[in-house]
């Protein structure tokens, strides 16, 4: 069995509207995390330390998949994903998987899809803002239950523009 410091994880940079993004993955090619420049919680470089091997050409499905999706091209990613979480975790990031494309939607109705009490959305707000796959899983998509842009780890300059980009920019 293998041991962590025997264990290889991979990354690159990207180059986006948004600014250079930082991809990891682990050895089956699994995407672990999605961050850009900034990010509140985003994985930096200077984070990965040893075990951490820069292959560009390990992310070119997740790249093409970016770059379509840049251009208005593409709408729904498909792409194997392994963010690290708790259970809760897991369970909010896959309910915003459902939220489309062009679509908003509120934390409350994000709870309520998990099947969360009321009293719980304050948890689920924490889970969509330590949301490790930025952009590939929608998180720009929720917002506040008045229509309001609240928080957004990338900063809420990058969830207007990605929100502009997908024409569902509340008013």
């Amino acid at each position: 069995m293998s041991t962590p410091s025997e264990i290889t994880y991979y990354c690159t940079t990207v180059g986006s509207p948004l600014g250079e993004l930082l991809l990891t993955a682990d050895a089956d090619g699994a995407l672990t995390s999605l961050s850009v420049p900034g990010q509140k919680g985003g994985r930096t470089v200077r984070d990965l330390g040893d075990g951490w091997v820069r292959e560009p050409a390990r992310f070119g499905e997740v790249t093409r998949q970016l770059d379509a999706y840049f251009a208005g091209e593409l709408k729904e990613f498909d792409l194997k994903l392994r963010p690290a979480g708790t259970e809760f975790r897991r369970r909010v990031w896959d309910a915003l998987d459902g939220v489309p494309y062009g679509v908003t939607t509120s934390y409350g109705a994000v709870a309520a899809r998990i099947g969360a009490s009321r009293a719980a959305v304050r948890a689920v707000g924490g889970a969509i803002g330590a949301n490790p796959l930025l952009i590939v899983r929608p998180c720009h998509r929720v917002i506040g239950a008045d229509g309001a842009l609240t928080g957004y780890a990338g900063g809420l300059e990058r969830k207007v523009r990605l929100l502009t980009l997908e024409g569902s920019l509340p008013h």
